[in-house]
């Protein structure tokens, strides 16, 4: 890179054979701050470059024996092209100025005799122009190497840029896995509670899977949000999780035969149930309409008693598709319209009057009827089952646990649960089913 040249770094070199003009030239700049060098022609003179680069000026006699000003110039200028170059002539030479410009390269020409004052004028503004010369070469120098700088940063930056995005694509990939199985744990989690509710009262097993499977079809059915849709999924999955606190005595009654007492003690099921979820930050929503799913439109619901909009819509819809399905006799084919008939009776107390549409739609979705006089009574395995087929008797593990209830429309989730109970706890007989035709 060129470097700036100072005034003392300053190198002229004066060329001319004859000696006094050498001396009188020495003399005019002598009081400058400058390097002078001096040859006596034209061949010393290149020799005289060649020892002391960089020199800022050349002032050539054009009359010398050997090399001409010109000559010396011309060749001067593949020595050192940055130098400025004066040719000085006589009056009656004009050609051999013109030639010193054309083929030297000098810069301007100076006739003798001169004048010291302009000579020295032009001295110092050759010099002036050298110096502009060499900061414009170092600055353009500067720029030049910056850009390359710059430019190998930004490759270097665009290549980490994608370094970062691709691990950045990589980690969100990885927490997007991540967070799949997380969900997939807990929905699992989830799942196996209810299964566990289930256990405890096997008067009602695969429950709330249906009451899930109904709820879930009836906020679909409101365009309900994601998370909306989800959260009462899993409060219908749960919504029995507080019966695991309740006496196996009073759970074993009928509501109508218990006490007082009893009454009282089953009522505290949706409080309890609430209560046992609260601690999962991510069950709170949900705790809220498992609290409520007991609830009446009119108010004369419990544990709270508030009525109409006040509960939340959640829990109403929990709440007729719980009606819903306990009623529901699924071994019977007239089971279905029973039991919305006697839900059209309570419409406007005990459920939402609104929502009697949505059930019966969801029910045909999550539970269809058997077409009159249709389908095969066949004995399948659970690898042979498909779903839309109708359970025709009780199916009990190898150890007594009601598994599916008579009148059970099964489904991919029933079906794969079921795969997975005959691994653990085989049941000693076939399953029998009707098929869709």
């Amino acid at each position: 890179m060129a470097e700036t040249t100072s005034r003392s770094e300053i190198r002229i070199l004066f060329v001319d054979d004859e000696e006094n003009i050498l001396k009188a030239l020495k003399r005019l700049v002598m009081d400058e701050d400058w390097t002078i060098l001096t040859a006596s022609s034209g061949a010393e003179g290149l020799d005289r470059l060649k020892e002391n680069l960089p020199v800022a000026l050349i002032v050539s006699d054009q009359r010398m024996p050997g090399l001409s000003g010109a000559e010396f110039l011309a060749q001067a200028r593949e020595i050192s092209p940055d130098s400025q170059r004066i040719v000085l002539t006589g009056y009656a030479d004009i050609q051999a100025a013109v030639d010193a410009i054309n083929k030297g390269g000098a810069h301007r020409y100076l006739t003798k005799p001169w004048q010291d004052e302009d000579l020295l004028q032009n001295l110092h503004t050759s010099i002036n122009y050298y110096q502009l010369h060499m900061e414009n070469q170092r600055l353009s120098e500067l720029v030049r190497h910056q850009n390359e700088e710059l430019k190998d940063w930004n490759s270097k930056l665009k290549q980490r840029v994608l370094e970062q995005t691709a691990s950045l694509r990589r980690k969100s990939d990885e927490l997007s896995e991540a967070n799949d199985q997380l969900r997939h744990i807990f929905d699992g989690t989830i799942l196996a509670f209810s299964h566990l509710i289930e256990l405890r009262d096997r008067q009602v097993t695969d429950h709330s899977s249906q009451v899930a499977a109904l709820s879930e079809q009836m906020a679909l059915a409101l365009k309900l949000s994601p998370d909306e849709v989800r959260t009462i999924r899993v409060a219908a999955l749960l919504h029995d999780i507080g019966k695991l606190g309740v006496p196996d005595a009073i759970l074993a009654k009928d509501p109508e035969e218990l006490t007082t007492a009893e009454l009282a003690e089953y009522r505290l099921h949706p409080v309890r149930g609430q209560a046992a979820v609260d601690e999962v930050e991510a069950l709170r929503e949900a705790g809220q309409l498992i609290r409520h799913h007991h609830e009446h439109f009119d108010g004369s619901g419990y544990p709270d008693q508030v009525k109409g909009n006040e509960i939340p819509l959640g829990a109403r819809i929990i709440a007729i598709a719980d009606a819903f399905d306990r009623r529901n006799d699924r071994s019977l084919k007239e089971g279905t319209e029973a039991a919305l008939a006697s839900l059209d009776k309570e419409s406007g107390s005990c459920f939402d009057p609104q929502l009697l549409t949505l059930v019966r739609q969801a029910a045909t979705i999550a539970c269809p009827t058997q077409p009159a006089g249709g389908g095969r009574e066949l004995s399948l395995s659970p690898r042979q089952l498909a779903a839309g087929m109708r359970v025709l008797r009780d199916v009990h593990s190898g150890t007594g646990i009601l598994l599916l209830r008579k009148g059970t429309c099964l489904d991919s989730a029933t079906i794969k649960a079921l795969k997975r109970y005959y691994q653990i706890d085989p049941p000693t007989e076939a399953i029998l089913v009707q098929t869709e035709s």
